[in-house]
């Protein structure tokens, strides 16, 4: 049976999609589809075995290598049991961990939960990171890398910051590709921009049968004027970009700040919030300690 080489184990809300879909594009690299099958993490998915893990990797050719993306397994105290899980099965698999500026990575989580209705459609922002302390701890990065550092050793862990991935893409998955061991020459795609915008719409099973069923797309666009269905989909969407409070923010930047000098030691660099996104665009993170 056919078993992963490599997981892009998360954090969410950083561009592992993209980065899924790139080493997809390249000749001699299988990824999964589903992208997430949170195997390790989730235990519905872990209850169905061995075997229909590794059945999403059958399609792969011959020496191909094989990864998937689930970033539940970056989910701590969500997934608490994700790592033992994994060592179990795969202890010399290797991983990529991508990090956003903290701040901004949460407010993307809360745009998403909101759309996805995890989070109740009157919550303000600033109350979701009381009401869903999630949102933080997907945020604190040294936190969820720990348990594998401890467990299957930083050499297995590839880090890459979202910002450089953005800034510097085809060098960052030179970088990727060298980590896991790729025997081509990876090439960055130029792929379409996925529409920021549907991230704040508001996803119900009724909503989302209406806008899936072709029949019901062709009649609204005949039948229903513009102006009516502008205003239907205004209803659902986030109106404005959430907004944390000053005081909020000074918090999380207290909080984040700690964590980041934990992680800024094992990188040999000096990460605090407010140099996140400098260090971050132009630094090549590197295990250090």
């Amino acid at each position: 049976m056919r078993q992963p080489d490599f997981i892009i184990i998360g954090a969410m809300k950083c561009a592992t999609s993209s980065l899924h879909e790139q080493l997809a594009r390249q000749p001699g690299i299988f990824m999964t589809d589903p992208k997430e099958p949170d195997f390790f993490s989730d235990d519905q998915h872990y209850a169905r075995g061995w075997g229909w893990y590794c059945s999403l990797f059958a399609a792969a050719a011959p020496g191909d290598l094989c990864g998937e993306s689930s970033t539940h397994y970056t989910k701590l105290p969500t997934y608490p049991q994700t790592v033992g899980r994994m060592h179990a099965s795969l202890p010399e698999i290797k991983l990529v961990y991508i990090m956003r500026h903290p701040i901004e990575r949460l407010v993307s989580q809360y745009a998403h939960e909101w759309s996805v209705g995890a989070i109740a459609a009157d919550t303000d922002i600033n109350v979701a990171v009381l009401k869903h302390p999630e949102l933080v701890a997907y945020s604190r990065y040294s936190y969820q890398l720990q348990p594998y550092r401890d467990t299957l050793g930083r050499d297995r862990i590839l880090p890459v910051f979202f910002e450089r991935l953005l800034s510097a893409p085809q060098d960052e998955l030179t970088r990727i590709c060298h980590f896991l061991d790729y025997r081509g020459t990876p090439t960055w795609a130029d792929l379409d921009a996925q529409n920021v915008s549907k991230e704040r719409w508001r996803r119900t099973p009724l909503r989302q049968f209406l806008l899936d069923n072709p029949l019901l797309t062709e009649l609204r666009r005949r039948l229903v004027p513009k102006t009516w269905r502008n205003r239907v989909r205004r209803s659902w969407t986030l109106k404005t970009q959430p907004k944390l409070d000053p005081q909020v923010i000074i918090d999380l930047e207290s909080l984040f700040d700690a964590d980041l000098e934990i992680l800024g030691e094992w990188l040999g660099l000096s990460l605090t919030c407010s140099t996140f996104k400098e260090t971050a665009r132009t630094a090549v993170p590197n295990w250090v300690t």
